[in-house]
């Protein structure tokens, strides 16, 4: 799927553009209401801040995810350094509209509250906040001070120290090894998943009288190459093509190999892309399967801070 370019916005102005359409018709989901502010032209101008927002729609942008964003960016546009998204969430989750970070690590997002929508991002124009605090101060909604609880996780910030090249397009599970210090932990990783047959996937083939429905397999592409080491999750978003978009993108990376349960860290492409959980390697197919059948949402999978999580009982 190829989607046009973002539009120029009016000067000045952040771009809230829709993300979901129905019969052809953009769907806010009440989110200009919530938002509040007064119209000039074509922008909302946000409370005391004056933060203008720019709404944009059009059915080409229709399932846009928020870590495509940035290459839709034309050459001397947008300016800001970040895009609103009323997506999906907004308009059937009663989530909060999407920031997709366009400078430090583009394609990474969060969730504002609607209400405070126009404060957090005069700060961030204004450089009291930045998107790394936007990320550090996110619950395991993906929600900026929301109060869902702190992940035990969190998902870390630093920016990549080079350029990595786009992800295979897949509609399936991407396995990605990042971490190329421990061979012979990588091998038993992959036993540990079922082997990967000679095109390069995990979990296929078995037979299902033999599957644990409590432990479903993780059924992935693997990626093992050099190029992906020492990825983190905040690229990730952006490198995962529009074409085929997989569900969620899987890292086995040096936490992988140091700690018991072969721990994996998950990153969400959907409600809050960029944003990491950390889980066994033996529940990461059960979330995959999850996820792919809309029965359970990213948030459900992240341990919440001083909370014991679902999968240990």
């Amino acid at each position: 799927m190829s989607f046009p370019a973002l539009p120029q916005p009016a000067p000045g102005a952040v771009l809230l553009l829709c993300t979901c359409y129905e019969e052809g018709r953009a769907l806010w989901g009440g989110l200009l209401d919530r938002i509040g502010g007064r119209r000039e032209d074509d922008v909302l101008v946000l409370g005391d801040g004056g933060v203008r927002l720019h709404p944009v729609e059009g059915l080409g942008w229709d399932q846009l995810h928020g870590g495509n964003v940035p290459a839709l960016v034309p050459d001397g546009g947008p300016g800001a350094p970040v895009v609103v998204l009323a997506d999906i969430s907004v308009v059937y989750g009663g989530a909060g509209p999407l920031l997709v970070d366009l400078a430090a690590i583009p394609g990474r997002g969060v969730r504002a509250p609607s209400a405070r929508l126009g404060g957090i991002l005069a700060a961030l124009l204004g450089g009291t906040l930045t998107f790394d605090d936007l990320v550090r101060g996110m619950d395991h909604y993906g929600v900026y001070q929301g109060d869902g609880g702190r992940p035990a996780f969190p998902t870390p910030t630093a920016p990549p120290n080079r350029p990595f090249p786009p992800l295979p397009s897949s509609t399936a599970a991407l396995l990605v090894r990042t971490s190329f210090d421990d061979e012979d932990g990588w091998r038993a990783l992959l036993g540990e998943l079922g082997g990967a047959d000679e095109d390069g996937w995990v979990g296929t083939g078995l037979d299902p009288d033999e599957i644990d429905p409590e432990h479903y397999p993780l059924e992935a592409l693997v990626v093992d190459d050099r190029a992906f080491e020492g990825l983190g999750p905040g690229p990730v978003p952006a490198l995962v093509p529009p074409e085929e978009h997989t569900t969620l993108v899987v890292l086995a990376d040096a936490r992988t190999f140091a700690e018991p349960g072969r721990p994996l860290t998950v990153v969400d492409l959907y409600d809050t892309p960029g944003q990491s959980t950390v889980l066994p390697c033996r529940e990461v197919g059960s979330m995959a399967c999850n996820l792919e059948i809309s029965n359970m949402d990213f948030h459900e999978f992240v341990a919440v801070d001083d909370a014991k999580p679902w999968w240990e009982g």
